[in-house]
């Protein structure tokens, strides 16, 4: 049994093929903000299915780069870096692409809710980033549930797309997202007072 969530596993079996190839961890992670602007796009477009399959894609792809990186050694500060600043760009995009596909509909509100939770987003990763600067990867560590992480739920985005459920997401996450950014940075001030 490994201590690694389902889709990190995956990712590890699905790169051991490319190991010989060539491929750096990095390109693995071009290739993911590739997914991630095209589900931002599609999103922006109304294009709910599409983009909910290439967010999904994007979120996956995330662990690949990192899985590639051990497997061949080439783990490096600038390409760890780069995949939390490409995570950051496909989450936040995606929130603002989904505001502005709702525009078009006459719902105003959607794109200040997009980009309020795109940014409250950016926090997070800033301050899980500084935490884990500061105190170590255990504070970056999520709780994993028959091999789930709490991250893992944004795979949901898919299916909510495809049910049309996403404006009430949207809605939800304009609470959430700045809401866990309090407790986020909560968190980092109890550690570095302790």
């Amino acid at each position: 049994m490994t201590d690694k969530p389902w889709d990190q596993q995956l990712a590890a079996w699905l790169v051991r093929p490319i190991v010989r190839t060539g491929m750096t961890p990095n390109m693995m992670t071009t290739i993911g903000l590739g997914f991630g602007l095209g589900a931002a796009l599609l999103f922006a477009l109304g294009e709910r299915g599409w983009a909910g399959l290439l967010f999904m894609l994007a979120m996956f792809w995330d662990h690949t780069d990192g899985e590639l990186a051990r497997q061949t050694g080439k783990t490096s500060r600038f390409g760890h870096h780069y995949d939390h600043v490409v995570a950051f760009l496909n989450y936040f995009l995606a929130f603002l692409g989904i505001g502005i596909g709702y525009t078009k509909n006459g719902a105003d509100w959607t794109v200040m809710a997009g980009t309020l939770a795109g940014l409250a987003i950016a926090g997070i990763f800033a301050l899980r980033s500084l935490g884990e600067l500061r105190v170590g990867k255990t504070f970056t560590a999520q709780p994993m549930i028959w091999g789930f992480e709490i991250e893992d739920l944004m795979y949901l985005v898919g299916p909510i797309a495809w049910l049309g459920w996403l404006h009430e997401f949207l809605f939800l996450a304009a609470i959430g997202a700045p809401l866990y950014l309090i407790w986020t940075g909560a968190a980092l001030f109890r550690c570095k007072r302790a």
